[in-house]
């Protein structure tokens, strides 16, 4: 068996993965590079394998730089299976078609600044008619049901705990005469998350794939998160500010939806006005809606005996522009949660434009902010800023709480490795900075000394 690692190598971005077994292709992931515009758009566009010769794909979960090139990957002729779990497949349809609108609005603005220059336009890199089209290739299963995806390839999904849905990859291989177990980790939850279930062990594992995006940090404690939200929306509306929050569509903004459902119910938040902006979150948090399944017991009691956790009387989900451009007209103290988390498209951008000046108001960060975004220069103190090409001063006050993340910190991917069972033979460190993926990897080669550690370079293959 070979891995091909074609993605999500010393970086967290494009994780795509080939697996060649018994003659025959097996992709996990098909991921969108996200990074500078021209090598971004040469990454995602041409593929380093002919997409007519895999057999099946394999999905961890719906996030973008893990299912954002499907639809590509079946235009250029890959007819087989996508497998996942339901829950990603259901939210795997609302973000890719978001993202081809996205590759839409993004295609029509270069190709209006190459007109001026004399140049063709630039078509996107697929349309919603051809994310739609990729979805008619899914194929969903629950967790902890063995299914055959090829001749010689029995897979596991086993519960992650990182987004909704979100799968470990358990491979049970027959290969020339012998048996083994590949664990794929995709991305790993931190555990005893408000929302989700924690991640299951596994036994038996053979050989393991990890990821390491905080492989060389640990989070802050997230006991002081909820207090630490509550005292700074307490002390944002008191003074009648608004609670400006930058989070990301799926994941984060349900946990702080139900973050805010808790201290209102708990009578520690006043009950003010609660907008979530973003129809992709307004979405995403539907298909949540209709996952019980994936949420751990405390949630699904409270869903059962009291209340919709993502729904109160005093929070209005929002779709249409017109009412999104209506909280410009806000006069009372009130939060509004919206999309993106690094404040780079979306709405978000309008509601920072519009109270990022005034002192009264915060501006919370509750997710990561890579290097160069409009949200981490935010976070860096920088001012002024531009929105939309213009300066803004920031006057409101900026805060992060990183206890909210989804990937578990070094610390918890610790406690991962050490619930696995089996011989570990060979451990790819993968989906992390290079500094995090590195020092990982020294912290495993400690752990377990008798496995051989490699951080791959991208398209380095390790043969199994």
């Amino acid at each position: 068996m070979l891995v091909h690692f074609l993605g999500a190598t010393r970086t967290t971005t494009g994780s795509m993965y080939l697996l060649e077994i018994n003659g025959q292709r097996l992709l996990l992931e098909c991921g969108m590079f996200q990074g500078r515009r021209g090598e971004s758009i040469e990454r995602n566009r041409n593929f380093p394998f002919d997409p007519r010769q895999v057999d099946a794909v394999v999905l961890s979960h719906a996030h973008i730089d893990h299912c954002g090139n499907l639809p590509n990957l079946c235009r250029q002729g890959f007819e087989g299976n996508i497998f996942c779990t339901f829950a990603t497949r259901d939210l795997a349809g609302i973000m890719l078609e978001d993202s081809a609108g996205i590759q839409k609005d993004d295609a029509e603005f270069v190709s209006k600044k190459r007109a001026k220059q004399g140049l063709p336009p630039v078509e996107p890199l697929y349309t919603a008619a051809e994310a739609e089209q990729a979805l008619r290739q899914f194929v969903t299963l629950n967790y902890d049901r063995p299914f055959p995806v090829l001749d010689g390839v029995m897979v596991t999904f086993r519960d992650a705990g990182h987004i909704l849905g979100a799968a470990q990859v358990v491979l049970d291989i027959r290969e020339a005469g012998r048996k083994f177990r590949y664990l794929f980790s995709g991305d790993i939850g931190r555990g005893d998350d408000d929302i989700l279930r924690d991640p299951q062990p596994v036994s038996g594992v053979d050989y393991l794939q990890v990821e390491a995006t905080y492989g060389g940090r640990d989070h802050s404690p997230r006991v002081n998160a909820e207090a630490e939200a509550c005292r700074l929306v307490c002390d944002t509306l008191k003074q009648g500010g608004k609670v400006i929050v930058p989070a990301f569509s799926v994941g984060r903004t349900q946990q702080m939806v139900y973050t805010l459902h808790q201290l209102t119910d708990a009578g520690r938040l006043p009950r003010v006005p609660i907008y979530v902006d973003s129809p992709l979150s307004v979405n995403a948090t539907e298909v949540y809606r209709l996952h019980p399944e994936c949420f751990n017991d405390d949630i699904y009691r409270f869903l059962r005996e009291k209340a919709n956790p993502f729904g109160m009387e005093n929070l209005t989900y929002i779709r249409e522009i017109a009412h999104s451009m209506k909280l410009n007209d806000l006069k009372e103290p009130a939060i509004i949660i919206s999309a993106s988390g690094m404040a780079e498209a979306g709405r978000i951008r309008h509601h920072l434009k519009n109270h990022i000046g005034d002192a009264r108001n915060l501006v919370l960060f509750i997710g990561y902010c890579a290097e160069h975004t409009l949200g981490a220069q935010i976070l860096a103190g920088r001012s002024p800023v531009n929105i939309f090409g213009e300066p803004h001063v920031v006057r409101a006050r900026v805060a992060s709480i990183d206890a909210y993340s989804g990937h578990a910190d070094r610390t918890e991917l610790r406690r991962y490795i050490e619930s696995l069972t089996g011989d570990l033979k060979i451990i790819s460190v993968i989906h992390g900075e290079e500094s995090q993926c590195l020092a990982f990897a020294e912290t495993l080669r400690e752990m377990k000394p008798r496995a051989q550690v490699v951080v791959p370079q991208y398209k380095e293959t390790v043969s199994i």
